[in-house]
């Protein structure tokens, strides 16, 4: 077996394991977004939010370490109106100025097949958290991947939007969440950092 042979033969080898160390742990947020749909008055109706932050840890090969922890800044919603958009961080919705931040923790991801997964986690909104589960199409170019997926909630579920706005004629009580992620691949620990916190 000549030289050449012999490099093929290892790479051959080798090529699982190193593979497996791909590890995508860096959040682009210039490149990503975070969006919602829903209706009012039975009109559908846009929004996103511009501020998030995220801890990442996903190797295709090694879905069992798999993580994801991701803070949302719920003052950063744009839904297109300055008005609405104030009137959205008061007590009767978000109530930012009590709970500045949103949160997604993951609790488990298992493969669907191809380059689809599934992915379950705790959404914390306005103090309230529930179990949530997202199918989750992830794709990769070099040394760079992306995430897509969309979940639905219950806003009432999370006390969101209370008093005269728990009339779902007005404002419909499902609510879709979209994300497009980008993420980079590097051995080193993740660099995106959640949101400060709110001190107690």
């Amino acid at each position: 077996m000549n030289l050449l042979k012999k490099i093929i033969a290892l790479a051959l080898l080798l090529s699982p394991f190193l593979a497996s160390a791909t590890e995508y742990n860096q959040l682009q947020q210039a490149q990503s977004t975070l969006t919602f749909g829903y209706k009012q008055m039975g009109v559908p109706m846009e929004g996103k939010f511009g501020q998030f932050a995220a801890q990442l840890s996903f190797d295709p090969a090694k879905l069992a370490g798999a993580r994801a922890h991701i803070d949302v800044a719920l003052a950063s919603i744009d839904t297109g109106s300055q008005d609405a958009n104030e009137s959205i961080a008061g007590k009767l919705w978000f109530n930012t100025r009590l709970y500045p931040l949103g949160s997604f923790v993951s609790t488990g991801i298992k493969a669907l097949g191809g380059n689809r997964y599934q992915i379950t986690g705790k959404l914390t909104l306005k103090g309230q958290t529930r179990e949530v589960s997202a199918p989750v199409t992830f794709k990769t170019d070099g040394n760079q991947g992306s995430f897509d997926g969309s979940f639905n909630i219950k806003r009432l579920d999370y006390g969101i939007g209370i008093g005269e706005w728990t009339d779902l004629d007005t404002v419909a009580d499902d609510v879709q969440i979209r994300f497009h992620f980008t993420v980079l691949a590097a051995p080193a620990s993740p660099l995106s950092n959640p949101l400060p916190r709110k001190k107690p």
